[in-house]
């Protein structure tokens, strides 16, 4: 005689479904639990020690605001600020967030938010070695568990401890066909980052990469805008080739110290003013 099988209920059946959703198998019971009930995790200035994940919603309201703060910026400079600023204010354990791009032939360009750290920082990017420079190099994750004793970087030990810099957390940034850099993360208290820290700060760096990028983009059609303006100007008030107004740019900009849109946008502005007179 055949045993007849037991039905489940459709909510049960639901319930055993959702358990086996996340990339680790099973989701937790007090997962679901929170779900269900809508409550949020609390984030607390030592949760980074702890094993907690960052909760889904909360990290898509954040890259929310990343995107929507990076993209009303005027310059990839502004950018960089906000970028720091806001991972300062999010990322919990941070006393102080900085990112750095290095471009092709140009100087290190870095933004910095936080109540400590400005000491070892200033000093990490005049030397040329540290934890976020490193991570730009060689373009993988670098941390440190303790920096004021980090034998790999000696010269950073003193302004550390004095910095109140315990463990650092540098993620690279690459920003195609622009830039290389990173997002470095300094916490008050030594030891290895937990899931919440390094799920939240690559996430806010991957966003970012992509924003950057468009910045750059955005950027290089507004000074090519000028530079033609200026080139047609010259070659009005010379009489010139094409190429012969780049070079006379060119050579304007040397001359004076500043970069070659610098020149185009006054010289633009000074035949307008002549146009209208």
């Amino acid at each position: 005689m055949s045993v007849p099988q037991r039905r489940v209920p459709a909510a049960q059946r639901g319930t055993r479904s959702r358990r086996r959703t996340t990339s680790g198998g099973v989701t937790p019971s007090g997962t679901a639990r929170r779900l269900v009930a809508g409550r949020r995790p609390r984030h607390t200035g030592s949760a980074w020690l702890g094993a907690q994940e960052p909760h889904p919603v909360e990290l898509a309201g954040l890259l929310h605001e990343v995107s929507a703060r990076l993209l009303t910026a005027d310059t990839v400079t502004q950018a960089l600020d906000r970028l720091a600023a806001l991972a300062a204010g999010a990322i919990p354990g941070a006393v102080r967030c900085s990112v750095a791009l290095i471009g092709e032939g140009g100087p290190v360009a870095v933004a910095a938010a936080g109540s400590a750290g400005e000491t070892s920082d200033g000093l990490q990017y005049a030397g040329g070695a540290g934890p976020g420079l490193e991570a730009a190099r060689t373009r993988t994750l670098i941390t440190s568990d303790d920096l004021g004793a980090d034998e790999r970087w000696p010269e950073l030990h003193d302004a550390a401890r004095a910095d109140g810099i315990a463990a650092v957390v540098a993620i690279p940034l690459d920003v195609r066909r622009h830039a290389v850099g990173a997002l470095s993360v300094s916490l008050g208290r030594p030891g290895q980052p937990g899931p919440d820290l390094l799920l939240t700060a690559m996430a806010m760096a991957g966003q970012a990469e992509v924003l950057l990028g468009e910045l750059h983009r955005r950027e290089a059609l507004t000074e090519g805008a000028a530079v033609d303006r200026a080139v047609g100007v010259i070659i009005a008030q010379r009489g010139c080739g094409v190429q012969e107004a780049y070079r006379i740019l060119q050579d304007s900009a040397q001359r004076l110290g500043l970069d070659r849109v610098t020149v185009a946008e006054r010289l633009v502005a000074a035949a307008a003013r002549d146009r209208d007179n």
